[in-house]
């Protein structure tokens, strides 16, 4: 059996497994609890790991590695910070949000703010984020599969963005979350290989490997950046990987998925301690591809580095590791998409549409059918998006998700649980202004207009958190509060500290 023979073969086992669960799943998707979140029946171990399935993207494995043999340390950061992340989220909201929420993140804020303007602002939010988040899993997706099958890029984009509609209207959150279950044992496997095959070149001396990447690499990969615009834009990179990661749509309804509080915190310490070992693997992973490989045959098979791993799977193990490390890639991108595609399908489903224009009176039905045609929907979209970015870095794409993310969310989340003025216009305010400065920014920096850049950093964290929590801040104060549409702040509060309500 030639190497294209196996790939293929692996590749179609990875798509028969994940169809047969959406098949499974599909026999348990009968209402509005079980397609958002599984029916909020997922033990602390199993969400754990499909927390672990959601972070751990193709960003992480394919554009991670890349950027590290590439451009070095630096890489890390985009890394390291999620880390950080997680920690915050489990000492700060993971609890409050179970106790909070239901479906969707609008569900937390509601429980304080019955207003239509903030479910709207919040769905808008979620959607952008998802778009964002998912052109970066399909380019990744596309640049794979047309490098190992040979087909086309364009084709193999649109084959993922159906398999990704499919499973979200058969299967639902709880095909989502054994597809990521699946996934996340798959890629920490294929993550330890990779470490011990490198480690093994090099006799299991950590310090032989860094000197071999010094010695053979065109540039630097050690070095840190120097420099006010360099320094400022690292600082910002790491603030948007630890507030941005911790705020995340589709990381965040998680803990909607299992029965409560004490579970949600639960399955984030098992996520902690997975996604330490595999973070403490990349820089392996990264430099053993640049010393293994080397740098010239990375950027020949892809621009931004996004075949690094594959291709040191290769070198290290032959046509059969090369086709498992692939075919672990792609099940990485298919388990990250359908979590992407279930949030942002239930902010339209369950915000927009049952919540807004039918005033909460939609039944059941009818709201996984709505869910079900914003998921072919927005598959549809971000395939379009991510058919003209075929040669972009994957992590910096995703990257601009975790920016408007940190921006938009994490100012309305923190002073919703400890800022008892907060009211409906500075939720709309805030949200709004982290949105659309972080969103123009991006667009105006140097990571879309090159040196043309009207903004020096690549990434405008800096500016636009502090400009969401200032547009929470003015918003509540040059405003009334609205108290026909707003719970008070002790009730909301008893509430996400116990889960009840004060007696």
């Amino acid at each position: 059996m030639n190497a294209n023979a196996v790939t293929i073969g692996i590749f179609a086992a990875v798509i028969v497994v994940t169809l047969l669960i959406t098949a499974w799943a599909g026999r348990r998707n009968r209402d509005a609890g079980s397609h958002y979140v599984a029916g909020g029946r997922i033990t602390g171990w199993q969400n754990g790991l499909a927390i672990c399935g959601d972070l751990l993207s193709a960003s992480t494995f394919l554009g991670v590695a890349g950027i590290l043999a590439l451009q070095g340390v630096y890489g890390f950061f985009l890394v390291a910070g999620g880390l950080v992340a997680f920690l915050l989220v489990l000492l700060l909201v993971a609890e409050p949000l179970r106790n909070l929420g239901r479906y969707t993140i609008a569900d937390v804020l509601a429980s304080r703010f019955r207003s239509k303007g903030v479910r709207a602002v919040m769905a808008v939010n979620t959607l952008v984020v998802t778009v964002f988040y998912m052109i970066a899993q399909l380019v990744g997706a596309g640049v794979l599969i047309s490098l190992l099958i040979g087909v086309p890029y364009w084709v193999a984009v649109i084959v993922v963005g159906v398999l990704m509609a499919v499973y979200i209207t058969v299967g639902g959150m709880l095909a989502t979350t054994w597809i990521q279950i699946v996934k996340a044992v798959l890629l920490l496997t294929a993550m330890a290989a990779l470490v011990v095959l490198v480690l093994a070149r090099f006799r299991f001396n950590p310090m032989a490997l860094f000197q071999a990447v010094q010695d053979s690499s065109r540039t630097n990969l050690f070095a840190r950046a120097s420099g006010v615009v360099p320094g400022l834009d690292l600082v910002s990179v790491a603030l948007a990987q630890v507030l941005g990661t911790a705020a995340l749509p589709h990381i965040l309804i998680r803990f909607f998925t299992v029965p409560d509080a004490k579970v949600a915190r639960r399955s984030m310490s098992v996520a902690l301690w997975i996604l330490g070992l595999a973070f403490l693997a990349m820089p392996f992973i990264g430099y053993g591809a640049a010393a293994i490989v080397g740098q010239a045959k990375i950027a020949a098979a892809n621009k931004a580095g996004n075949l690094a791993a594959p291709q040191l799977a290769d070198v290290l193990g032959g046509p059969v590791l090369f086709a498992l490390v692939s075919a672990v890639a792609f099940a990485t991108i298919l388990a990250v998409v359908a979590g992407l595609v279930i949030a942002g399908s239930g902010a339209v489903a369950h915000d927009l549409y049952s919540s807004i224009i039918r005033k909460g009176t939609a039944t059941d039905a009818e709201q996984v059918r709505a869910g079900r045609i914003a998921a072919v929907a927005i598959a549809a979209v971000s395939i379009v998006l991510a058919l003209g970015a075929q040669n972009t870095n994957i992590a910096l794409l995703a990257l601009m998700a975790v920016v408007v993310a940190a921006s938009a969310n994490v100012p309305v989340l923190v002073l919703l649980l400890f800022w008892k003025r907060l009211n409906t216009v500075g939720v709309i305010s805030g949200v709004s202004a982290g949105l659309i400065v972080s969103v123009a920014l991006v667009l105006v920096g140097p990571g879309v207009m090159g040196a043309s850049a009207l903004y020096p950093l690549s990434y405008p964290t800096l500016v636009s958190v502090p400009i969401g929590f200032l547009g929470c801040y003015l918003g509540t104060v040059l405003s009334r509060p609205r108290r026909e549409t707003e719970a008070p702040y002790e009730e909301m509060h008893v509430r996400a500290m116990t889960g009840g309500t004060p007696g």
